[in-house]
Formats: structure tokens, C-alpha cells, sequence
């Protein structure tokens, strides 16, 4: 059985998808061969493997992180959020139905441990390490009788855990004796102790206090990670754009123009693969807001109406804040507009929808000739061609299906004047066809801004992983860790009363 690790997080957004990131690259970097897992992921951030499969972009980063292909394995359940209740549940990387939350943890979610441990099984059969990402808190102790994405895959597995805790929320220590102290003897024994996230200042000031945490616990901190900006990676839900503080925080290049270019990304609800527009905030000169008023497209040389969950909701929501109205002036001046995915389908004329929101027929914007039927088959593809004379590469996931009735072909989509429609997502990350495009966008917008013709969007991934090893190999033990990897935890750890409830 080859060695493994899960890290778990005292609270959400406590760092365990970068920590993750972070360990895969530096044992990718030793020789070591490892695969990422997290057995349950909820997000709206989705990709698309070579062999068709829909898991967590977070997921596939982490893959990238090890310098191996993304599979289905690596996350075998996806819940993508349709609304305040329900999830589409996405089952070794095919949608398998929309359950409630309620009807979800009731049963269902319990039923898919056994799946769960066999693509673990069988990852761990391939690879020398794997390196799994825990969920939200392992002592969410309402969740814990049917938890497979915390200690019940530690425990199915016998895997050790590292807590990571972000410091710079402030109450680390608390959090991490008060999530050992929630959870029950056999969940205890396998938490091996913590990591520290997000410091800043000096360390020698917290020692004091990782000690006395280490006589309240008998668990050691296994590291302190310094504050770095712009360290997130496909992020799995929020309101950022992951390389611009990466690229903001490095030495960047003037415009290679006179002019910058502003892009707004309309901030619809249940926004999906907002990732979509990093690959244009990696470009010198391109500044990227996400915008959710009709007034702040005023000055944007480019709007985008990004990928949904809800595409009839977030028409519905264009409207009701008036930026419906705004883009239609848009486009009726020759202001460039780009949708993508659910944008691209709010774009159309019409939306046959019985499938997602239900609505049955509903009038689109009207700025493409595009008619959007539902289909119950969620398209997932990984399409390549040509555009604007320049190879481009991306991916699909909808159950729209359009059908295209005029306009100048652009991908898969179509272009009337400056308003461009397209399904696939990660485009702009193939580096000619995003410099084409911007140099078509910034003559529409009268702009003297020019793409600067060395930005490598893969490059700058790969740098910014290696930033995520460089914390772990300067600031982990990492003999320590390794050890952790490949024994498990250390035996005779003492419990921590009350425990969880039984």
C-alpha cells in the first residue's frame, strides 16, 4: 500500500487546496509519484478530463501540481449548487441528478463511502503517495454520521490527518484544539497535528504558543506558512480572480501599449468557472473587476457575461439590475460583449428550459441568433480548432444545446459586430488566440493597447506551483512530513475529552 495524507481545515478557506497543491509539487519535485484525491468537492468551478469526465478544477490544478493528468478518480463526487437547497450531483464525473441537501446527507451521501474508498484504493495501487483535500471542517459534528470527505475517508482509509488553520483570521489555536477536541477517539488518533497558514511576522513569536498547543494536544505543528499573495488556485467558489495577485505581487511589465484595457465580468448568481477570465488578468495592461451595476460598464472596453448554473436566474437578475439594458446599448454601439457558456446562451434570441430552471420558454437578449434548447445530457467535451486565424483549445459543460442561425462562426459559437458568443470555457488560456482577440477588442474600443507577444498563461501556472512547493520545502518539515506520508500517525496520541457526541 503506497503512503497517503489527508489534509483536513479547521474552518473553510483555511488554505487546504494550496496546502495540497503545495505538497503534491514538492513530491512531484523529489521523484515521488503522487496523485491528488478529495472524495467530495461542492463547487461551481468545474473541468473537463481527456477521457470526458466532470471534476473540480481544484482537482485538476492539484493534478497539474503533480505533473499528471487529471482523471475521475481524483474526485468522484461533485456537487455543483442550483440554488439554496439543491446540488446536481456529479458521480465519477457524469451528473446522476439534482438531490436537496436534506435528501443528500439523509442517506445518499453515506451510500457513496464504498465508492469513494475504491477510487482512493485505486489510486493509491498507481501511485506511490496520494495526497487528499478534506471538506469545509472535519468537526462539523452534525455531518459526521455520513461524512465521506473528511474522517470518515481517514478513517476507511486509515489515513493520517494534518489540520491546517488560518492565522490570519485570527483564533488558529482555538480552532485547532477545539476541532481535536470535537472529534471522537477513533477519529482523534489519526490527526497527527497541525499546520499553520497565512502567518505573518515574526515566528519565534508564535513558538511559545505552538508549544503550549503541543502539551494541550500532544500534537506537534508540522509548519508555518508565510502570508503570500496571490497563492490561490481555481479557487472553488468566490469572487477573485486567481493569477491576478500572483501577477500583481511579481515583477510586472508596463503595458506594452500606451493604453490599458479594462475588462468588467458581470457578477451573475451561481457564477461557474469565473477561472475563465484569469489567463486576461495575466496579460500586462489588462485590468479585470467583477461588476454587478449597470454603471460600471460605463468605461470597460470589454464585458463578460461568464458561465451559470442558473441561466434563466441570472437573466432574470441582468434585468432586474438594469445591466440587461446596459449591454444591449452595448452591443447596438459596436461595444465589445463576450459570453461564454451561460452568457453565451443569455446572449440569444430564445431559452427552452425544461431541464434546469424549468421555465420553459424564455426571450434571451437578443444580441446573437441563437435559439438554446435543454438538453437532460450534460454536453461535456474537450473541443480544439481555430479561431481568428489562431489555434484554441477549451472545454465544455452545458446542457444548453444552440442552435446558431447566422452571425460569423466563432468556435462553436457565433460573432455579430462586436458581440461574441461561445460554450467553451478555458479558451482564452491559448496564448495567440487570447492575443488575437484582445488586438480585436482594443481597435473596437479605440484603444492603443497592445498584448505584450511573450505572456505564456501555462508558464505562468507552473510558476505560480512551484511558488506553492517553495512554502512547503522552506517552511514544513518535511522530513517530517514525509514520514507522516509514509507511516501514517504516530502511535499513542492522547485524546482530547469531550470528543464528539455519540
Amino acid at each position: 500500500m503506497s503512503g497517503g495524507l489527508l489534509v483536513a481545515g479547521t474552518t473553510s478557506d483555511a488554505g487546504k487546496s494550496v496546502v495540497t497543491a503545495g505538497i503534491c509539487r514538492w513530491l512531484a519535485r523529489q521523484g515521488v509519484k503522487v496523485a491528488p484525491f478529495k472524495a467530495q468537492n461542492m463547487s461551481l468551478n468545474s473541468f473537463v478530463t481527456r477521457e470526458g469526465a466532470e471534476i473540480g478544477r481544484a482537482q485538476a490544478m492539484q493534478a497539474q501540481a503533480c505533473r499528471i493528468e487529471p482523471t475521475a478518480l481524483m474526485n468522484p463526487v461533485l456537487l455543483k449548487p442550483g440554488g439554496e437547497q439543491s446540488s446536481q450531483v456529479v458521480l465519477l464525473g457524469r451528473p446522476v441528478g439534482e438531490m436537496s441537501a436534506r435528501g443528500y446527507h439523509g442517506g445518499r451521501q453515506r451510500r457513496l463511502l464504498g465508492t469513494v474508498l475504491d477510487c482512493l484504493a485505486e489510486l493509491r495501487r498507481t501511485y506511490d503517495a496520494v495526497i487528499c483535500e478534506g471538506a469545509g471542517s472535519p468537526a462539523e459534528i452534525n455531518l459526521r454520521r455520513t461524512d465521506i470527505v473528511n474522517m470518515g475517508i481517514a478513517r476507511g482509509a486509515r489515513l493520517p490527518v494534518l489540520v491546517v488553520g488560518d492565522i490570519d483570521r485570527g483564533g488558529v489555536f482555538a480552532s485547532f484544539f477545539g476541532t481535536l477536541a470535537l472529534l471522537a477517539p477513533e477519529d482523534q488518533e489519526l490527526v497527527a497535528g497541525f499546520l499553520v497558514n497565512k502567518f505573518r511576522g515574526d515566528v519565534s513569536l508564535l513558538e511559545p504558543g505552538l508549544d503550549m498547543l503541543r502539551d494541550l494536544t500532544g500534537r506537534r505543528t508540522y509548519g508555518v506558512l508565510p502570508f503570500r499573495h496571490g497563492l490561490g488556485i481555481d479557487e472553488e467558489d468566490g469572487l477573485r480572480v486567481s493569477l491576478r495577485g500572483a501577477v500583481r505581487e511579481s515583477a510586472v511589465a508596463p503595458p506594452v501599449g500606451e493604453d490599458v484595457l479594462r475588462v468588467a465580468v458581470c457578477a451573475i448568481p451561481l457564477m461557474s468557472n469565473f477561472t475563465d477570465v484569469d489567463a486576461l488578468a495575466a496579460e500586462p495592461g489588462v485590468v479585470v473587476r467583477f461588476v454587478d451595476r449597470p454603471e460600471e460598464l460605463a468605461d470597460a472596453d470589454l464585458v463578460i457575461v461568464p458561465g451559470t448554473r442558473g441561466t434563466v436566474r441570472a437573466l432574470e437578475w441582468l434585468r432586474a439590475r438594469g445591466l440587461a439594458d446596459a449591454l444591449v446599448r452595448r452591443a447596438a454601439s459596436q461595444r465589445p460583449v463576450l459570453g461564454i457558456c451561460g452568457g453565451f446562451q443569455i446572449l440569444g434570441e430564445h431559452i427552452e428550459d425544461e431541464v434546469e430552471s424549468r421555465a420553459g420558454a424564455v426571450a434571451g437578449l437578443g444580441l446573437l441568433p441563437v435559439r438554446v434548447r435543454f438538453a437532460r445530457e450534460k454536453t461535456l467535451a474537450r473541443p480544439a480548432g481555430r479561431a481568428l486565424g489562431e489555434p484554441v483549445e477549451g472545454y465544455e459543460i452545458h446542457h444548453g444545446v444552440a442552435s446558431v442561425e447566422g452571425g460569423e462562426p466563432f468556435l462553436d459559437g457565433c460573432r455579430s459586430g462586436q458581440t461574441w458568443g461561445t460554450h467553451w470555457h478555458g479558451s482564452l488560456e491559448s496564448d495567440r488566440f487570447r492575443r488575437a482577440f484582445l488586438r480585436e477588442v482594443a481597435a473596437a474600443a479605440g484603444r492603443r493597447f497592445v498584448p505584450a507577444p511573450d505572456t505564456s498563461f501555462a508558464a505562468l501556472r507552473e510558476e505560480q506551483l512551484d511558488r506553492l512547493g517553495d512554502l512547503i520545502e522552506q517552511h514544513a518539515d518535511t522530513d517530517a512530513l514525509w514520514r507522516l506520508i509514509e507511516s501514517g500517525a504516530p502511535q499513542g496520541l492522547p485524546f482530547i475529552p469531550p470528543g464528539a457526541p455519540a
